[in-house]
């Protein structure tokens, strides 16, 4: 029976129900079969989807959220604008509203900011990571590259905002953001009296500091007090937020004058009223002192600066000599007054210049003094936390947010906590253990993603992935003490480079007991068959406890890029089985379109094939990169099912749930036996037993559902679908056609079928003499014949290039039914089975009896037990794959025969055989046979063997396959050798073999033959290619001859040779002569006419 569900319900498995109807003779089955086997529940026809600006990536990130007693989708828009600048933002989209018009409201949370902060937001990406928190129904939305500037340096360590449940903003954490260096409230204490000339000289050096200065929000603010009789204010802290108007009001700044210097005065004004008045709690106090002279108030300084020096204060002190140099005064004291106003120590603290024109040379030392400390501070994290992007990754815990910082210590990355208490900051040696310091130029991203398990044995543990670690990937467990204190428990290491491993983390809760029972670590750029599929690797999490890599979750069957598992959702029990889910996004599958995967769950362990795939074609054209993004943990359209939310680029998508349903299906038959001598009706013109199907079926739940939900079923009944020809035949041909009808949860309904019995058998008169079709045996018997290609004679020949052997069975039964007849194949240890083909004929034949007391049933013994076992034996013969070579230190000699008169005067040579396998088959029993020229016919002693011997190398490819090396080098010595020389045959197994020979010379050259061949055991399973390999080294021995030429051969050599070229030139001077006689003659006729 085909059942289907409508409104957008669909079955969890198949259901078939068959229903025996037992008679005397034989038997009849009834079938209802159910369809759509594929077991899911997420519709892909209803459902939602939210558009917004593609420019902005909204869709980037999404979160179901609870918030003032309504549900929303929270998406996030990292490329959003708020007024000039790109900050990025969040989108709050109500799910009441089921179409029509705009439903999404902006934020603007891109407005945040800290106090007493120069920032820089623009392009720092808020809405990059979104999560929310149930249990006050809050969200944290982060922006990871928000930056500040600090000195001349922008620091980019990443901001986040804490949004409570009516949508206002709650607070800023910031968990990596350290007060700069510049944070500075500076006052410059200005001696103005009589004394200070000229005027000018003193402005100018207070400008051109000021200019050194980094004015603004968060860095330094500049105050300047001028004193003389009496102290004067020339503007405060807090007047000025830029250097421009700082130095405009510097210009403005006339000399007060005055007959007294009092130093005292001055400096404890600026300690006791202009630091207060626009000063700043936590910046750095710093104090600057000019003047030119000796305080009249000095017996006041001490008190004065013990004050200065328990509030905080940093001082500069500057004297200026001009008034000394002039009246030629010794400024000893003055000196001591002023190194006693300078802070400890005075080599960093106090200045004197020679007259106020000089104070100009010590604008830039002055400035560097102050400043000397920019970018360090005493704990020594300032330098590593200024580019940490903090909020890359987040994750709400139950006493803060995990935050992680993939750009911290040089982008090797952090984690960080942010608590009501404070922000919580490990010390970089936490992570040395896992992270050393060698491999801190490879830029790990720890922080790329961050969350939680939870352990029966140690409670809460932190997990935090980062995908770059020696470009492979690492993921850490670790606890976090609100102290800073962290402790690295276990490390899982990614397998492939380049893979991504550890960007997404993901802790599955299988049952639901509050334990976490899986890890899912993704690595999205695992490289596969040609593609960048990407694989989800499964940790099992052990009580006490440790991370047991069980298996992985991959797309096997797709030919296509898709990162999968760029995003991980774990979700609540989605098809009703008690079991959690999880859902997978890969976003990159169908030309970037995107799709995600639905895994379910069985007790401990997560089913490794997918139970739904919905692809963004499925949904609606225009869709890109759907599945970036997954977040379902609510019922988000009311029907208490938990729902999907799914962000692609420019739009978020709501998947509804459906609910889960089993159909049962019940058949009961009137009469409940078959009499076949009750002709209780007619059909066809004939008298046949008329009979009655009663099908009644009932729904039950799995999940929620509405009482009021109706559901659609359509149903099939026949009789013996696969009979040649059904023995029951329906009354009424309609119930061929599918029967539909409607039913309410718990309701049960039934439908009555009426059909008739058909009698195919024909009756004869019954013989009276004993029927022996059975043997008179209680049990009918089923005669199994088993048929094989028949064992050739000759050998079965297995090359090297042919790794396939098909064995071809066949059983036939030639007997009666045999029921649950099994057919065992085994083979020797030297073959490995690949695969099963199984090819199953149907054969339906009719019987026909005579016998009205002729029983028959489904059980039977086999007649003949011994023939059922048959083996197939073939001679096999491998074809062996062999390299031989042979080589040799020596192919030639020649010796003088004064040195072949000695033998003591030797050549050694090398000699060597090697011989390699190169196929797949390992050989044995091989033979190395070596026949060298060792003495001549008559007996003479020609090479001799010195020594032997064999390396053998084994080589392993894969851990499978493993090949022998055998190399037989040999050393001959050659004294002499002689004319003729048999042959002396050597069988040498793993030898190495060394040759001398002793004799003389008697002939000019002489060639020495080595033959080497390889043979194999007539009884070896193994072959050769060629039936006897035979290698060859020819050795040739010369004869070097002691050849002189007498000396009269060469006088009278001598002497022909100018005979020959006399008569040479007596021949030329006979020819030639004529015609330069001639020649002379002609000229002098001509000179003659002229």
């Amino acid at each position: 029976m085909n059942v289907f569900v409508n409104q957008g319900t669909k079955i969890l498995c198949s259901l078939g129900v068959c229903q025996n109807i037992n008679r005397s003779h034989t038997g009849i089955c009834l079938c209802l079969f159910t369809g759509f086997h594929v077991c899911f529940n997420i519709d892909t026809r209803n459902h939602r989807i939210i558009k917004g600006p593609r420019q902005t990536q909204f869709g980037y990130t999404v979160q179901q959220h609870m918030a003032g007693g309504q549900k929303w989708l929270l998406v996030g828009a990292p490329l959003e604008t708020n007024g000039q600048h790109q900050t990025g933002d969040v989108y709050k989209c109500p799910l009441s509203r089921r179409s029509g018009g705009p439903s999404c409201t902006k934020l603007n949370l891109g407005r945040i900011s800290l106090t007493n902060v120069s920032e820089r937001k623009d392009k720092m990406r808020l809405g990059m990571t979104l999560s929310s928190n149930p249990k006050d129904n809050s969200f944290v939305a982060c922006g990871p590259l928000w930056s500040y500037e600090c000195g001349s340096s922008y620091y980019s360590t990443g901001i986040c905002s804490r949004v409570n449940a009516s949508f206002k903003f709650s607070r800023t954490i910031a968990p990596a953001f350290q007060r700069c260096e510049t944070y500075m409230d500076i006052v410059i204490v200005l001696d103005g009296s009589n004394s200070i000339y000229p005027w000018n000289e003193v402005q100018d050096f207070l400008i051109n500091i000021l200019r050194k200065f980094y004015v603004g929000p968060g860095q330094i603010q500049v105050g300047v007090l001028q004193y003389g009789e009496k102290v004067v204010s020339e503007f405060q802290l807090n007047d000025f937020r830029s250097v421009e108007d700082v130095v405009k009001a510097a210009r403005k700044i006339d000399q007060r004058g005055g007959e007294e210097t009092n130093t005292a005065l001055g400096i404890n004004v600026a300690r006791s009223e202009a630091f207060k008045q626009g000063g700043r709690r936590g910046a750095k106090k710093v104090m600057i002192v000019i003047t030119d002279g000796e305080s009249h108030d000095s017996a006041d300084l001490q008190q004065v600066i013990e004050d200065s020096e328990k509030d905080g204060i940093t001082r500069y002190a500057i004297a200026v000599l001009g008034y000394y140099n002039r009246r030629g005064i010794n400024p000893e004291a003055f000196l001591n007054e002023i190194k006693y106003i300078a802070s400890d120590p005075d080599d960093k603290h106090f200045f004197n210049v020679t007259d106020e024109a000089a104070l100009k040379d010590i604008v830039d030392a002055l400035g560097e003094r102050i400043f000397s400390l920019e970018g360090t501070s005493k704990n020594g994290t300032a330098f590593g936390l200024q580019m940490s992007q903090a909020g890359f990754s987040t994750h709400i815990v139950e006493d803060g947010i995990l935050v992680g910082a993939v750009g911290a210590y040089d982008w090797n990355g952090a984690v960080l906590k942010e608590t009501r208490q404070g922000k919580v900051v490990p010390p970089k040696s936490s992570y040395e253990q896992e992270f050393p310091e060698e491999l801190k130029n490879h830029g790990a991203y720890l922080g790329y993603t961050v969350t939680s398990v939870v352990s029966a044995r140690s409670g809460q543990l932190y997990v935090a992935g980062a995908p770059r670690f020696n470009h492979t990937g690492k993921v850490i467990i670790f606890t976090l003490k609100n102290t800073g204190e962290l402790t690295i428990l276990h490390s899982l290491k990614g397998q492939q480079i380049g893979s991504y491993y550890g960007s997404e983390i993901a802790p599955v809760d299988l049952d639901d007991d509050g334990v976490t029972d899986n890890l899912l670590v993704a690595a999205p750029m695992f490289f596969s068959g040609g593609w960048e599929k990407g694989k989800v690797y499964i940790y099992r999490v052990t009580e006490q406890p440790r991370f047991i890599l069980e298996g992985s979750l991959e797309i096997l069957d797709q030919g296509q890029n898709a990162r999968f598992g760029s995003a991980l959702a774990p979700v609540p029990d989605l098809n009703g089985d008690s079991f959690n889910d999880v859902v997978i996004g890969a976003p990159l599958e169908d030309d970037h379109k995107g799709a995600i995967y639905i895994y379910h769950s069985q007790r401990n362990r997560i089913l490794r094939k997918y139970k739904q795939r919905i692809g963004a074609i499925q949904l609606a054209p225009g869709l890109q990169y759907f599945g970036r993004s997954i977040h379902g943990k609510m019922d988000m359209n009311g029907d208490d099912l938990v729902d999907l939310a799914v962000g692609s680029l420019g739009a978020a998508v709501l998947l509804w749930s459906r609910s889960v349903v089993r159909i049962h299906a019940i058949v009961r038959f009137e009469p409940s036996k078959i009499n076949i001598f009750n002709k209780d009706c007619r059909r066809g013109g004939k008298d046949v037993t008329c009979m009655s199907a009663i099908v009644c079926l009932n729904i039950t739940a799995r999940t929620p559902i509405r009482a009021s939900q109706e559901i659609a079923i359509s149903y099939n009944a026949f009789f013996e679908e696969k009979r040649f020809n059904p023995r029951a035949v329906f009354d009424d041909p309609d119930h061929q056609q599918p029967q539909n009808l409607t039913l309410l949860p718990g309701e049960e309904k039934c439908d009555h079928i009426y059909f008739h019995v058909m009698m195919t058998t024909v009756f004869q008169t019954c013989k009276t003499e004993p029927t022996h079709f059975c043997a008179q045996a209680f049990r009918a018997g089923s005669l199994l014949c088993r048929s094989q290609t028949p064992a050739e004679p000759s050998e079965h020949i297995i090359e090297g290039s042919r790794k396939r052997m098909v064995v071809d069975v066949r059983l036939e039964n030639r007997g009666e039914n045999a029921y649950g007849a099994q057919l065992n194949i085994t083979n020797t240890p030297n073959l490995r089975f690949s695969s099963l083909i199984v090819k199953v004929q149907h054969h339906s034949d009719g019987l026909c009896f005579s016998c009205l007391f002729l029983c028959l049933c489904s059980e039977g013994e086999e007649v003949v037990l011994h023939d059922n076992i048959n083996d197939i034996s073939y001679t096999l013969k491998y074809e062996a794959d062999l390299l031989f070579t042979r080589s040799t230190s020596l192919l030639s000699i020649t010796k003088e025969r004064r040195a072949l008169m000695f033998p003591t005067n030797q050549t050694c040579f090398l000699y060597a055989s090697q011989i390699q396998n190169l196929g797949y088959f390992p050989i044995q029993d091989l033979q190395l046979y070596i026949a060298i020229p060792e003495v001549t016919k008559n007996g003479n002693q020609l090479l001799q063997i010195r020594d032997f011997h064999i390396d053998q190398v084994r080589r392993t490819q894969l851990d499978l396959l493993s090949v022998c090396e055998k190399t037989v080098p040999c050393s001959f010595c050659l004294l002499s050798p002689t004319l003729s020389h048999p042959l002396k045959q050597a069988s040498v197994r793993k030898t190495e073999t060394c040759f001398s020979c002793h004799g003389q010379l008697k002939f000019k050259t002489l060639e020495l033959v080595t033959t080497a061949s390889v043979e194999l055991n007539p009884s070896s399973p193994m072959f050769l290619p060629e039936e006897r390999p035979v290698r060859h080294i020819i050795l040739e021995i010369r004869k070097e001859e002691d050849y002189r030429v007498s000396i009269w051969i060469i006088i009278g050599s001598t002497l022909g040779g100018l005979l020959l070229l006399s008569l040479l030139i007596l021949a030329l001077w006979k020819v030639m002569c004529p015609y330069f006689f001639m020649h002379a003659q002609m000229h002098a006729c001509k000179h003659r006419w002229i």
